[in-house]
């Protein structure tokens, strides 16, 4: 005899099989997955250590679907996660068991490209190098390159308004991207931006962008593509130590070179990115510097000069300037595969915080010592030029009490980022991870303001639940919500 469910379960059972009835009646049926083996696939993201069955999954393929789908959501009370790729390392595309997930990975077509202009008009669901693909035989590239380039989507950039090792002189997201297509949670879709700069009204795009689909979904983008640079070229920059390498990268911004990227990578990053890549990184140093620059040839060669002299002030104890195209892309898939070859050998805990580029030598140090006094290895491999540090915890994830100490030695960096005058987040975005540390960085009445604009995008906060705000601010949230219905109501400012 089977075993009949308990009558909670059961009712839950129920209303996923009603609600999932009525999302297949709104959009093509073979777009929302409802079986346990479909849902699997979207229980986490790249922040691997936690994971949610979601209620349902839909994958829609145009923006009026999104927008039927956002609608009967908010009609019905039902919490909504966007999802692009999965590669938030911050928990941020994680489901909750009584959402419905809802990624744009089938919206990945080319719109629309004006190289008079400059601009390409695409879906959100396209990869970031998909992007550049799309533009590259005319001679134009899109600048933001994370190193899940080839896998995140412009979805997930604009989430988490993210950068890459060449933001240092193109810049992140946010300085990329000039219209978006938004879909609210009530389903009305909304244009903000255009193709051109500086579009009329409020700077709207800067609150969406990087708002980690808290106010809602985005389905089409309008980028900015830029001429392909005549010619570039890397150098390698070893170093005793990695104080001695951080202090360098702040030589080189302070004399007001702006290098297209400033990479780190410590010894025990480098030692795995080189057996990987073969990349012909230096192993006995103890820090290396990426450093490119790009222009003409005579351009390339005047600066790559400068940067040796300010580097020669330092001591390194490596100097390697790349010769051919093959060398350059050598020594890039070494660091664009470095995430990946780090967990060849060990799981490890990535974080993502920011900080003054003058505290970048003292802040290594101490990180050093913060995973040491819990017997941890760290690996650190980062946006230099920008200070945007990205240190890899080494732990045993079938270990509790390890993964419990790298969890604390997280913590205790991002405070150590927001002490020194930086922030809690460079580019993963605060998500599930981050969410409790807000308190460190805002105080009560700067949560609160951010917590009003929340409510007014999302009234009834159904999308993205639990992330970014501490999760004692929900009735806070609540509050506000209706404390700005009494002053909608008076008419009050």
């Amino acid at each position: 005899m089977a075993l009949a469910l308990p009558e909670p379960d059961r009712a839950v059972v129920r209303r996923r099989e009603v609600i999932v009835a009525q999302l297949r009646r709104l959009v093509p049926p073979q777009t929302i997955i409802a079986d346990e083996e479909g849902r699997r696939a979207y229980e986490t993201d790249a922040l691997t250590a936690y994971r949610r069955l979601p209620l349902a999954v839909a994958l829609p393929q145009s923006t009026e679907e999104v927008s039927r789908l956002l609608r009967y959501c908010h009609d019905n009370d039902i919490k909504v996660v966007a999802r692009g790729a999965g590669t938030s390392l911050s928990g941020g595309a994680l489901p909750a068991e009584d959402a419905l997930v809802i990624g744009v990975s089938r919206m990945n077509r080319v719109l629309d490209i004006d190289i008079v202009n400059r601009t390409a008009r695409v879906e959100t669901g396209i990869t970031n190098l998909g992007i550049s693909e799309a533009v590259k035989a005319r001679g134009f590239f899109y600048a933001p390159d994370p190193s899940s380039q080839l896998a995140c989507t412009l979805a997930g950039n604009l989430g988490m308004n993210s950068g890459g090792a060449h933001c240092l002189k193109y810049g992140v997201t946010t300085n990329n991207v000039l219209g978006m297509r938004v879909v609210l949670m009530d389903g009305e879709v909304v244009d903000i931006g255009g193709a051109h700069l500086d579009a009329a009204g409020y700077d709207l795009m800067g609150l969406v962008i990087g708002s980690e689909g808290q106010f809602g979904m985005v389905t089409e983008g309008t980028v900015r593509i830029l001429r392909s640079p005549e010619g570039a070229r890397p150098m390698l920059l070893g170093f005793g130590s990695s104080e001695a390498a951080g202090n360098c990268v702040s030589a080189i911004i302070g004399a007001g070179i702006i290098p297209v990227a400033i990479e780190f990578m410590d010894k025990p990053a480098i030692q795995v990115c080189e057996a990987f890549a073969r990349a012909g990184y230096p192993t006995d140093v103890e820090a290396l510097l990426i450093v490119e620059v790009e222009g003409s040839s005579e351009e390339i060669a005047d600066l790559l000069a400068v940067v040796s002299g300010i580097a020669n002030g330092f001591n390194p104890s490596a100097v390697r300037i790349s010769q051919s195209s093959e060398e350059s892309a050598a020594i890039w898939k070494g660091r664009k595969s470095a995430f990946g070859a780090i967990g060849r050998i060990a799981d490890y805990y990535c974080m993502d915080g920011v900080i003054p580029l003058k505290r970048l030598g003292e802040v290594l140090v101490r990180i050093s010592r913060i995973c040491d006094r819990r017997g941890l290895k760290v690996a650190n491999i980062f946006h230099a030029g920008d200070g945007n540090l990205h240190p890899l915890i080494l732990y045993d994830a079938n270990d509790d009490a390890q993964a419990e100490r790298a969890e604390e030695a997280g913590a205790e960096i991002l405070k150590l980022c927001v002490e020194v005058g930086g922030c809690l987040t460079g580019e993963h975005g605060v998500g599930l991870e981050k969410r409790d540390l807000m308190r460190i960085q805002f105080g009560p009445t700067d949560l609160a303001q951010q917590m009003r604009i929340k409510t007014v995008f999302d009234p009834k906060w159904l999308l993205n639940p639990g992330k970014v705000f501490p999760l004692d601010g929900r009735d806070a949230c609540r509050e506000l919500g209706r404390e700005l219905d009494r002053d909608l109501g008076s008419g009050a400012a």
